[in-house]
């Protein structure tokens, strides 16, 4: 039998900018305001959105003013570099290895736009072989990270022995346009944070870790509305609907059970979950879809908000540090534009 591919390590990183979502509720309020504005209806969102604290790549200040497509790019690219390099080299670091010694490079964003793509100019930075494979993947939304698993996973089952780094950031805070006064954008403007992603995958037999095993993606015709991104002449607009929640306990639920059953499981196979937890109203659904509370999601939403592609990582990341061990399989889902859903299994990583 073919080798596995592996988890073999995963690094996450935030900018610097530290929100408190008490101080964001009182600037949007101000900010909407001056426009002629009341979003006083709207301002619970923040509080029940289950989010203390988020990063973002620029100070509140900074989204007060309109913002030109060439400044967001500018530093879309600058400050995603910089986040990548920070995840990138300590997961090297703790799976004891050098940029050179990585075969391909799988670089997932949706929130701006680089051409060179990121990873391209990440070589600039960190001294990856000339010859590296790169394959950079856009619009995959807060799906990004858990396609970019079973993504990373391929690729590295192809070519047994090689190594591949996958890179997922987004900075959904750029993407705020202050005289947008659509409903849509205030509660965004409650949710989203800032932050990068890095994981190590390959079938090297001398290097354990959990396995990634079956993965599927699935998208749901005529609901392109659901999630996404409208292009502005400023920047990017959010689009998502207010029935999502409802959307994971119906439609969810149901996909879940058909992936389980096709690996001979069901959700009380499940020992821990990685879910891309979206807002605390989906975490509940999905509490109700998994049949388990959900403490290491909640965990990364109160302390980092909506990510976009890389949440369901940082919660990855969390279940395998307190965890230590995987004791049985693990699902991590998440939800994106399409309307779409993807599910990977990661399994102990015990002898093959």
């Amino acid at each position: 039998m073919a080798p596995s591919a592996r988890l073999q390590a995963i690094s996450t990183a935030v900018p610097p900018e530290r929100l408190a979502q008490s101080a964001v509720k009182s600037h949007i309020h101000k900010l909407f305001r001056e426009q002629g504005y009341d979003v006083t209806p709207l301002l619970p969102a923040f509080d029940n959105a289950g989010i203390e604290t988020r990063y973002s790549a620029m100070p509140m200040e900074w989204y007060a003013q309109p913002r030109s497509w060439p400044e967001r790019t500018a530093i879309y690219q600058d400050a995603a570099l910089a986040l990548l390099e920070d995840a990138a080299i300590r997961c090297l670091r703790s799976a004891d290895l050098e940029p050179a010694d990585i075969d391909s490079l799988l670089l997932v964003s949706s929130t701006g736009i680089a051409t060179p793509s990121l990873e391209s100019l990440l070589m600039d930075r960190l001294a990856f072989r000339e010859d590296v494979e790169r394959l950079p993947v856009f619009g995959l939304g807060c799906a990004g990270g858990v396609i970019g698993l079973g993504q990373a996973a391929r690729l590295a089952e192809a070519r047994p022995g090689s190594r591949i780094l996958l890179l997922v950031v987004e900075l959904c805070s750029l993407n705020f346009r202050a005289q947008d006064l659509s409903k849509s954008n205030v509660i965004a403007s409650a949710l989203f944070g800032d932050g990068a992603a890095a994981v190590l995958v390959s079938t090297d037999a001398r290097k354990r870790g959990p396995i990634l095993g079956a993965s599927v993606q699935h998208r749901w015709p005529g609901s392109k509305g659901i999630m996404g991104w409208r292009v502005e002449d400023d920047g990017l607009g959010v689009i998502f609907s207010r029935d999502i929640p409802q959307l994971v306990r119906r439609d969810l639920g149901p996909l879940v059970g058909r992936f389980l059953k096709h690996q001979n499981m069901t959700v009380a196979s499940l020992a821990h979950s990685a879910c891309h937890p979206g807002g605390a109203k989906v975490v509940a659904a999905l509490e109700e879809v998994l049949q388990r509370p959900l403490p290491h999601e909640r965990q990364i939403l109160r302390a980092y908000g909506n990510m976009s592609a890389p949440t369901a990582l940082f919660v990855l990341e969390r279940v395998l540090s307190e965890e230590r061990r995987l004791e049985g399989p693990l699902l991590s889902t998440a939800l994106g534009p399409g309307f779409s859903a993807a599910l990977q299994l990661v399994l102990p990583g015990g002898a093959e």
